[in-house]
């Protein structure tokens, strides 16, 4: 788990910091990444409109409508009440002459009533005053004589709950003919949601649409209805300009100063700043009303320049968090960003917000010292989002795929090319393993033995010396690159010993990989890394055991990594492990002459992701998760922290209404989690118990959770991260984790108990390896624990298929099934992230011992990580998002053929639902059946 900046909560405690969101950053780091060196639309208009802005004379404005032309399916549409899909134009015996044979277009069908069609929102799209023209190419297609009317209409919903309807633009339409439907419109007030949609023909009649427009007719209108729509600050008076106009204190008061500290504190920029002062508690500190100035669905940026002064602190935490008012009454907290604040300097604090639903009352403000400190705050700005340009592919290397950067890594030439970092001698010696490290041989494929030499390293008086090389010329930006290597430690060594490959990139240290060793045998050392910064200077060096004791090096290997052989094989061996054979027999008539076409409707394995309950108020992010995700889990709502701030104040309700969510879409539920080990993650008055009434409130958890929802989640996280902390273990003895899952499987026998923990897969965590791991999986079964299933969460960079599948392999071998339980994947670049995406998703649905792969999320500033997301915080599906819906394609089967003269049609498919098309003659007739999961052949009879 990690923490994220971005998130929600409906009840204030000032002992859980507010950006808190179920993450834990991992201990180690893999990855260097850059900051964006892209142009970005620095106006923060709405996507498109800069470009219409910007045009030469005549002005073009940008079309407003997302996948206008249908060429990503129905994505950003919605069928209203009927079903639709996207055909090539050829499917439709339409007129040629009016239409783009190349192009796609939506059928609207099922349809059983007028108005029912295709619809877009369009409320953070358009601004009053403006005028629009609409202009679509549309058809009709069904039993019908004559011509029948097509219309595009707005709907418009007002707070009140009032909705009215304005037709824009209305055409008559012949069957098999495209006809040009045009209309404008400009609304003289904003309404709380503008929805556009096509309708008109009579029930059963099917609605064609090749393409739709709406665009400005002026731009000089448009950027007008910009400006006073918010693309200026939303904060107003944010330097202070107009002293505190504006301001108010949150709890405390608030002062203007021109200096503080007898002078030797003054104002950044402009002539005055604000402080925050007399505060009691944490929360307290410098607000403003924004009402009004903020649209739902639309991301803003904030950025302000802060300090800290007085009760001598030095260092504190700052934090930026919005509190909304839903017209329902509910408090919501979204912590917006946070940043260590001093008293020496002024610091930017920075970060994004997004309301997915239409507020009553929104108040931004700066919070987090302890009470006594003053926060000054030189500068408070918001405005909307800049968007920022897709980035590209990286360029294509020549590079050689599984060749080792290492010079001299078999020491055939004494230590030459290598040098000590630090004052440790280094030397040769002989007798380490001849064979390449296991996870290393299938990138690397044949390959020579090993010399059996190593390089040693002695008089070591620090943990950081050891041997080096400098690679700097030899890395390309944004491949991945695998390390490999055996290593061992000298005699001098009491208790167990961390060695680990790392590089120095200029001035920042990144992880390629740890073991732990409390032997004198030689161990593999694994990991992967990758750079997406321009440095200076790139070292690898080996390091990490006590001074004084020595290093042993052999074989050392940094190469590139050539996923395209790797992927190869794993659609091979998905096919094997995934699919199986479908013999269907067919009843009740000659088979002579009977065609049939398989096609599955939907893949049952369990693919799923992280939600909140704020996201459900965003119908964009309810549309795409509900299409492509059967489970999900909560981000924060089921947590201890959340449902029990203080003690005996409960908060159930957000959990309640997510489990009825997902009900109410057939979307199973993981009950993520019971207890979190890790100290920093435990309320405060938990943490303030003595033992007994600690070991009492951990019985009421306990009894009140799992009483509640029982029968409701299918797994339970028990005891989270428990390779990374103990603090229930401290305070309540070695067999409180057993016990833990031994009352958890009383109170809920139905649920299947997890263990969850991070960094298992990667090799870049000592603490998490898959052997620790599977040691305490197998202490917890010696106590009794019903252990159920194996969570690994999957937080992972630059992931390197054969050291994952290394990791699963081993914990496999207890016959627990496996979950990935909070995948992402993290890089600026998308295709980059797409990659990861992709090699992570394969290694897992590949792999016979995983049973479900969840995703920490999707949306933009909805993720505990940066440029992990798979859609953008306004809809836009990025490069990892179509990857990811790009793979869910592929793991549907579809045959056809003629039926055998058993009467039997023979396929290979996955675990799901089918459907299948039987055509006799002139006669279709369409069944459907479910495939369970399975690897034995399987008879399905079906009835005509």
């Amino acid at each position: 788990m990690r923490r994220a900046c971005t998130c929600c909560f409906t009840s204030r405690s000032s002992n859980i910091k507010p950006q808190n969101t179920d993450c834990d950053k991992p201990s180690q780091s893999s990855i260097v990444t850059m900051m964006s060196t892209q142009e970005n639309n620095a106006s923060g208009v709405p996507e498109g409109v800069e470009e219409a802005l910007t045009k030469l004379s005549p002005p073009r404005a940008a079309n407003i409508l997302l996948n206008h032309d249908f060429s990503m399916g129905l994505q950003h549409w919605h069928p209203n009440c009927c079903n639709g899909y996207v055909n090539l134009a050829e499917s439709h015996n339409l007129d040629e002459a009016s239409i783009n044979t190349c192009a796609k277009y939506a059928v609207v069908t099922d349809r059983n009533e007028g108005w029912h069609g295709l619809e877009q929102e369009i409320t953070n799209k358009i601004f009053p005053g403006t005028t629009y023209s609409v202009s679509a190419s549309v058809g009709v297609s069904g039993s019908l004589q004559g011509s029948v009317d097509v219309l595009a209409t707005l709907k418009l919903v007002y707070k009140d709950s009032t909705t009215n309807y304005l037709c824009i633009g209305r055409t008559s339409v012949l069957k098999e003919k495209w006809e040009k439907l045009e209309g404008t419109f400009s609304l003289s007030t904003m309404p709380d949601r503008v929805v556009f949609y096509l309708e008109g023909p009579s029930p059963g009649i099917d609605l064609l649409i090749q393409s739709v427009e709406i665009t400005c007719t002026c731009p000089n209108e448009l950027e007008t209805g910009i400006a006073n729509a918010g693309g200026e600050n939303i904060s107003l008076n944010p330097k202070f300009d107009d002293y505190l106009k504006n301001w108010s204190g949150r709890g405390c008061k608030i002062a203007l100063h021109d200096s503080m500290g007898n002078g030797k504190v003054l104002p950044q920029s402009g002539k005055f700043f604000a402080s925050a002062t007399e505060r009691l508690q944490s929360w307290n500190g410098i607000q403003q009303e924004i009402t009004g100035r903020v649209q739902r669905k639309v991301a803003y940026d904030v950025a302000a320049v802060v300090r800290v002064f007085g009760n001598n602190i030095t260092s504190t935490d700052v934090r930026a968090t919005l509190w909304v008012q839903t017209p329902n009454s509910r408090d919501q907290y979204i912590g917006i960003a946070n940043v260590q604040a001093t008293d020496k300097d002024w610091v930017q604090l920075q970060g994004k917000f997004l309301l997915n639903a239409s507020p009553s009352k929104v108040v931004i403000y700066i919070e987090g010292p302890p009470s006594g400190v003053d926060i000054l705050i030189d500068s408070f700005v918001v405005k909307q989002a800049q968007k920022i340009s897709s980035s590209p592919p990286p360029p294509a290397e020549n590079l050689s795929y599984g060749f080792n950067i290492i010079e001299n890594n078999n020491l055939s030439n004494g230590t030459n090319g290598w040098f000590p970092l630090g004052s440790c001698t280094l030397g040769v010696g002989t007798g380490s393993p001849h064979i390449v490290p296991p996870m290393a041989r299938d990138p690397l494929g044949p390959s020579q033995p090993l010399t059996g030499r190593y390089i040693l390293a002695t008089n070591r008086t620090e943990t950081w010396m050891g041997p080096a090389q400098m690679i700097t010329d030899k890395v390309k930006l944004f491949h991945t690159y695998q390390v490999s290597a055996w290593v061992k430690i000298g005699s001098r060594a009491t208790g167990a010993q961390i060695v680990n490959v790392a590089l120095g990139v200029d001035n920042q240290w990144v992880n390629g990989g740890q073991v732990e060793i409390s032997d004198d045998r030689w161990h593999e050392i694994g990991g992967s890394f990758r750079i997406e910064k321009q440095a200076e200077k790139i070292t690898v060096y080996v390091q990490g055991p006590a001074p004084s004791v020595d290093l042993m090096v052999a074989g050392l290997q940094v190469f590139p990594v050539d996923r395209r052989a790797r992927l190869r094989y794993l659609r091979t061996q998905t096919d094997k492990i995934r699919k199986r054979d479908i013999t269907l027999k067919f009843l009740g008539s000659s088979s002579s002459g009977i065609f049939v076409k398989v096609k599955q409707m939907q893949n049952s394995f369990p693919f799923g992701t992280c939600i909140s309950r704020t996201n459900i108020d965003n119908e964009d992010f309810v549309d795409f998760f509900v299409k492509n995700f059967n489970w999900a889990v909560f981000g924060n709502e089921l947590k201890w922290y959340w449902t029990e701030p203080q003690q005996g104040n409960f908060n159930y309700r957000d959990a309640d209404e997510l489990l009825d969510f997902c009900k109410s879409h057939n979307i199973e539920t993981r009950g993520h989690c019971i207890f979190w080990e890790v100290q920093d993650s435990v309320q405060h008055w938990v943490q303030s118990l003595n033992k007994h009434d600690m070991m009492a409130a951990v019985h009421n958890r306990l009894t009140g959770l799992l009483t509640r929802y029982k029968g409701k989640f299918r797994h339970y996280d028990v005891n989270n991260e428990m390779l990374h902390g103990s603090f229930y273990q401290d305070h309540l003895g070695k067999d409180i984790r057993a016990d833990m899952f031994k009352n958890a499987n009383k109170l809920d026998p139905s649920a299947l108990l997890f263990v969850n923990d991070y960094h298992i897969e990667d090799g870049c965590d000592a603490r998490s390896s898959p052997e620790k791991y599977v040691e305490q999986i197998l202490q917890l079964q010696e106590q009794g624990a019903p252990v159920g299933g194996v969570g690994i969460q999957g937080h992972i960079d630059c992931p390197v298929g054969p050291i994952v599948c290394s990791a699963l392999d081993k914990i496999g071998i207890l016959g627990l099934p496996i979950w990935f339980t909070e995948l992402d994947v993290s890089s600026i670049n998308e295709h980059v992230r797409a990659d990861d995406l992709e090699v992570m998703l394969r290694e897992a649905y590949a792999h016979p011992a995983v049973e479900g792969i969840m995703l920490w999320g999707f949306w933009e500033m909805f993720m505990c990580r940066d440029n992990s997301h798979l859609v953008n915080a306004e809809g836009e599906i990025n490069e990892a998002g179509k990857r990811y819906l790009a793979l869910k394609q592929e793991w549907l089967a579809h045959a056809s053929g003629q039926i055998d003269e058993k009467s039997e049609f023979r396929f290979r498919g996955f675990q799901g639902t089918y459907e299948v098309q039987i055509v006799n003659g002139s006669k279709t007739t369409s069944k459907t059946f479910i495939v369970e999961k399975g690897d034995t052949p399987v008879e399905i009879s079906i009835d005509l």
